[in-house]
């Protein structure tokens, strides 16, 4: 699980409320809290952060706080390592896509010669 910080400017309620829709649409979200205060946005959950961040910023200012993985999750870093290095092989360099053509057929009724 990873925690994500951001400081997103916010000008009231009404972005406040949008903001918060949308990185809710996002899957592997588990918690969402906002503190109006100082305009800080707490995601945890398992996700992708940089998509979160790219989102936010295509509409408000946003300032990356902080992304790291929860106090929980500390205990199963090192069993979950090798998975994670996988993930991230697969994600960067994924398997090629041959494509095969086939020369097309001569027919006897072709209009075009």
């Amino acid at each position: 699980m990873k925690k994500l910080v951001v400081k997103v400017d916010l000008r009231d309620d009404r972005d406040r409320s949008k903001a918060m829709r949308v990185v809710s649409g996002f899957g592997g979200i588990e918690s969402l809290s906002m503190d109006p205060k100082d305009n800080k946005l707490t995601v945890s959950g398992d996700f992708d952060p940089v998509e979160v961040v790219n989102k936010l910023r295509k509409t408000w200012h946003t300032d990356l706080v902080s992304v790291g993985a929860t106090k929980e999750d500390d205990g199963k870093k090192e069993e979950g390592k090798k998975n994670e290095d996988l993930k991230a092989y697969q994600a960067y360099y994924p398997l090629p896509v041959t494509y095969y053509c086939l020369p097309p057929e001569e027919t006897p009724n072709c209009v075009i010669c």
